[in-house]
């Protein structure tokens, strides 16, 4: 292991430092070159020093696409700043290009005058044919509205390692650490918290470590020496709420949301799942919380995981399914089962791209109709949505609370844009999160397994095996109050409006929307999900150049707030950008009669903030401004 010290030792030099608010960073090359683990340790060094941070990682769907492509670029972009911020950031100032094709993809983003670090041991004849380029970007003027700084990362980082133990191809793959070395010499960031990191990764390979630590520092002293950049910058802590915070990721939030509803509960842990891209990492995740009373089941198929899921909530289970977009199809039957025998499930489905296999790695907003309708028959269930890496957690409590005290599954939809992507988190106190307690009933006189709780229209929860208690679960239609098989129509519609009216009284016991902003005006932008940081931020930027608009923002779905017709009344117009092809306004169209005017974006990406601020005021037009 090595015995340097975590931070460089440099000969002093006069270099100019100029403070900025925030800063967006994007690492990008193949996906065997490491970027979003660099991206994920500036995050988490950035969050060591205090930063507001916000990530967006992008990776291809293969496992191994061909090196040197387009397809086979990964990127991962990490926004730092000392203020509140909402997004990843619409534009990199800073790009550093591990190849041609990361070059390609990424160069119309970067801003002008940004920073473009280029890797130029990769821009070989042949890589650059890969990547479509005639010539080689980096000779002329191509690129001469930015700031280029072409290094030789694959050279220097073999130098820095010419005594290593290490192989050759071994060697080079520590280069993503020189240039990570680099941009944190460029924005002032610390090195021990990597070099620690990496010590406890590697601690079985102490030979990797320091390999990957001498890297680090030559990308860092690299800089300060060659006096490449003649400007450092810095990023100011973050004046937060007080509070002690962590770096999460939305599924590890999502995660430890269901652990928190499982203690508050009483309750043991039961999820049943299938892998599937995004949501697998809540698989991974919850495997490691046994010493918490958490069962994990990886079934064979989507079906076989959401019917284990059924059965461990008619055993008296906190029951949880995860999947994503496909894999909700498949469970769609067995969905219905849930709402037939009214038993408390929550099914988190991590939205990606489709129609089908789709774009598996890439976000999307594009299953709320299928959440909402996608069963055979009447088969209402609440929806509810997370608008945030750290707002998972509190989402999933929320579908907890309301499966638990509704008798009833509840979809919870989250994407890959909050499932990959990070912010900080403000861990909460224990005593301010739900009281989630279940009294399961123990009572045999006079029991009717399908008699309900007046207010919320509940069956009771009756463990098996309890004296007494004996009754029939099954997919045909139940005998109101006894739950036998009845095919009588009347019993049937009966049955029927119950259920429909059970979900609807969820509308009681959650909160009323709240309008940020003038609460009547002439626009309002209304989002859901995980368009939340895009347009808080372009709302924002519209209010400070004096244009009337407000903003809101759904968590519950299915039932909407009841304040919801109201408030939308109260606007000119109502604006609703969302990730699909407009499936939220045509809910509120045929819910309220209102025309709302749809933004939709199918692109695979999230919302720029840049863009809904060029909807509102085109929407507006300039006479608004005051």
């Amino acid at each position: 292991m090595s015995t340097e010290t975590n931070e460089p030792v440099v000969a002093e030099r006069s270099v100019a430092t100029e403070r900025v608010e925030d800063v967006v960073i994007r690492f990008a090359g193949d996906s065997g070159d490491g970027m979003q683990l660099t991206g994920g340790q500036l995050t988490s060094t950035s969050a060591m020093v205090g930063n507001d941070l916000a990530t967006l990682p992008d990776f291809p769907a293969e496992i191994r696409a061909p090196a040197g492509t387009l397809p086979g670029v990964s990127a991962y972009q990490v926004r730092i700043a000392n203020y509140d911020i909402h997004t990843p950031g619409d534009a990199p100032d800073v790009l550093v290009a591990m190849n041609p094709a990361a070059l390609k993809k990424s160069i119309g983003d970067l801003k002008a005058n940004g920073i473009l670090i280029a890797n130029t041991d990769e821009f070989t004849d042949r890589n650059l044919k890969k990547a479509g380029y005639e010539s080689n970007p980096l000779d002329g003027d191509g690129l001469a509205g930015f700031r280029v700084y072409p290094v030789g990362l694959s050279t220097m980082t073999r130098r820095a390692l010419e005594d290593s133990p290490l192989d050759f191809k071994s060697r080079d793959r520590c280069r993503n650490f020189f240039a990570l070395g680099m941009v944190y010499w460029l924005y002032s960031r610390p090195l021990t918290s990597t070099t620690a990191w990496l010590e406890d990764k590697f601690a079985k390979k102490p030979e990797v470590a320091e390999a990957n630590i001498k890297a680090l520092k030559a990308g860092y002293n690299y800089c300060d020496i060659t006096q490449a950049f003649q400007v450092r910058y810095e990023v100011d802590a973050a004046h937060l709420p007080a509070g002690t915070y962590r770096n999460i990721m939305g599924n590890s939030a999502l995660s430890l949301g269901l652990v928190a509803a499982s203690r508050r509960s009483g309750l043991p842990l039961f999820l049943g799942s299938y892998p599937i891209t995004p949501a697998s990492d809540i698989l991974h995740e919850l495997s490691r919380f046994k010493h918490f009373g958490v069962t994990t089941f990886q079934a064979e198929d989507e079906i076989a995981a959401v019917c284990s899921a059924i059965g461990a909530a008619y055993g008296g289970a906190l029951a949880v399914t995860t999947t994503s977009g496909p894999g909700l199809a498949l469970k769609g039957e067995a969905i219905g089962l849930a709402v037939m025998i009214e038993l408390p499930l929550v099914v988190c489905n991590v939205q990606r791209g489709g129609p089908s296999t789709g774009l598996p790695t890439k976000t999307e907003q594009a299953d709320l109709l299928q959440s909402m309708y996608g069963r055979n028959g009447e088969c209402p269930l609440p929806v509810v949505a997370a608008s945030s890496p750290a707002d998972a957690f509190d989402a999933a409590l929320e579908a907890c609370r309301i499966a638990i005290r509704y008798m009833v599954p509840v979809i919870l939809l989250s994407d890959g844009y909050i499932a990959n992507g990070s912010e900080p988190w403000k861990l909460p106190q224990i005593e301010d999160l739900p009281d989630l307690r279940v009294d399961f009933h123990t009572d045999a006189a006079g029991f009717q397994p399908y008699s309900r709780d007046p207010g919320t229209l509940a069956r009771p929860w009756a463990i098996p095996g309890t004296p007494g208690l004996e009754h029939r679960i099954g997919g045909l239609e139940k005998e109101d109050l006894t739950g036998n098989v009845s095919y009588d129509p009347v019993n049937h519609e009966r049955m029927i409006g119950l259920r429909a009216e059970k979900v609807a009284r969820v509308a009681q016991s959650i909160p009323d929307v709240e309008v940020f902003g003038e609460p009547t005006g002439r626009l309002l932008v209304l989002g859901w999900g995980s368009t939340l940081g895009a347009i808080t931020g372009a709302v924002n930027l519209a209010r400070e150049r004096g244009l009337e608009v407000s903003r809101a923002h759904l968590r519950h779905l299915n039932p909407l707030p009841s304040n919801l017709g109201e408030v939308l009344a109260g606007f000119d117009q109502v604006l609703v950008p969302e990730m699909n092809c407009g499936q939220l306004a045509h809910l509120l169209r045929a819910e309220y009669l209102v025309d709302v005017s749809s933004y939709p974006k199918v692109q695979g990406k999230p919302f720029f903030r840049s863009e809904i601020l060029a909807k509102i005021e085109t929407l507006l037009g300039a006479d608004n401004v005051h």
